[in-house]
């Protein structure tokens, strides 16, 4: 007889992972269970920002794959029940001298190539974007498809429509391990009871390696903090998202011409005003385990960095500061992939800061994977094995 609490696909981590797996898993009418350590998007998914960008990603396979996420979000703001806080009003960046300019036109040349909504903005339209642009900035680039999301509310959008579908949520559920047993299931031993399973998912972000490990299997994903400040808005001081074009620098690990404490902890300007009528400012990268410690350093030089781009803003009030942890991997690529050697166990982390902008098109790939059905986008750059063949070469 089966053991009652068999389960058919159990999804380790109730982040946004977690959700757009078990809704597109759910929809597809296969049988789901998630289990989640804490509250739902307790974790990377409540730390961070909700851009939906395709603007700072590489042009070719990472851009095509976050212009397919966008399309799927333009997707679930029809048809999820509860709404997101969806908008679509594109997004900038913005360059501070010759160098940037000249990197940025190529750029905006290999996106265009790659068939995606790019164009190049002068002075004249940084000024009409907002008046409160430092008067020395040089001009930038637009992505005309960029969009924003609430990601808390866009993780239990889709939780809610699965759970509809018939998924089942357990939080406050530990992993504390998984094995095969000799029926080659599943056994999954939590806090909350032991679950058996034909095939497992690992979407637990920065915590995936641990889950890796408990069936022998290596996932390279190392924490990265990031930073950032909510202020409040005492003018509109911009309606969308305004990014430094060294931000790319900082995230691809180019050189810039900043300041030594800057390069340290990877700081680059990130202004994103939210539906509340509040703004996001970061940002920040840098490895330091799994410390989530706002660091008082980390946001003067956050704050300082703003105000090179926003000169006015030095009279902001902030309301807050906080910090989170982005899945790294070597390539910044995720980790979206069946495990070969573990067969029935699926990764679907690694992400880094574009968990929110790639969750959609993350859930879609696992449905198919588990359902044997042709892939909405190549597989291959995103296969677990990846890194185990850059060893050997």
């Amino acid at each position: 007889m089966k053991h009652a609490t068999h389960r058919d696909v159990v999804i380790i981590g109730g982040g946004i992972m977690g959700a757009a797996i078990s809704y597109y898993c759910s929809k597809a009418g296969l049988d789901i269970t998630v289990l989640e350590k804490k509250e739902l998007a307790s974790g990377t998914s409540s730390k961070c920002d909700g851009n939906i960008l395709a603007i700072d990603k590489d042009p070719g396979f990472d851009s095509q794959m976050s212009l397919k996420s966008q399309q799927l979000v333009h997707q679930l703001s029809k048809e999820l029940d509860l709404s997101f806080e969806y908008r679509n009003p594109g997004s900038i960046l913005v360059c501070e001298n010759d160098r940037e300019l000249e990197a940025a036109q190529k750029w905006v040349q290999q996106q265009q190539n790659a068939g995606l909504d790019f164009r190049m903005l002068d002075r004249a339209d940084l000024r009409n974007e907002s008046r409160y642009f430092a008067d020395d900035l040089y001009g930038g680039l637009e992505c005309k498809t960029d969009s924003t999301v609430n990601p808390y509310m866009l993780t239990y959008s889709m939780f809610y429509s699965a759970q509809k579908n018939g998924a089942k949520i357990h939080t406050h559920t530990e992993v504390k391990n998984v094995y095969k047993d000799s029926a080659n299931e599943f056994v999954i031993e939590t806090t909350n009871g032991v679950f058996t399973a034909n095939k497992v998912v690992n979407a637990c972000g920065v915590w995936a390696p641990y889950i890796g490990e408990m069936l022998g299997v290596d996932i390279p994903i190392k924490p990265r903090k990031g930073q950032l400040i909510v202020a409040s808005r005492q003018q509109p001081v911009g309606l969308r998202k305004v990014m430094e074009f060294g931000y790319l620098i900082s995230k691809f690990g180019g050189e810039r011409v900043v300041g030594p404490e800057m390069e340290k902890y990877g700081v680059a300007l990130v202004f994103e005003p939210t539906e509340s009528q509040n703004f996001l400012i970061g940002s920040s990268r840098e490895f330091n385990g799994f410390d989530t410690k706002v660091s008082h350093e980390v946001t003067r030089n956050i704050a300082k960095r703003a105000v090179r781009f926003y000169p006015e803003m030095a009279d902001m009030t902030v309301i807050r500061t906080y910090a989170g942890l982005r899945p790294w991997t070597e390539d910044h690529l995720p980790i979206v992939s069946h495990v070969d050697e573990v067969p029935g166990f699926y990764v679907a982390a690694g992400h880094e800061g574009d968990g929110i902008s790639l969750a959609a098109i993350t859930g879609k790939m696992i449905e198919e994977m588990i359902s044997g059905k042709e892939p909405s986008i190549p597989i291959e750059p995103l296969r677990h094995d990846r890194f185990k063949e850059r060893v050997k070469s």
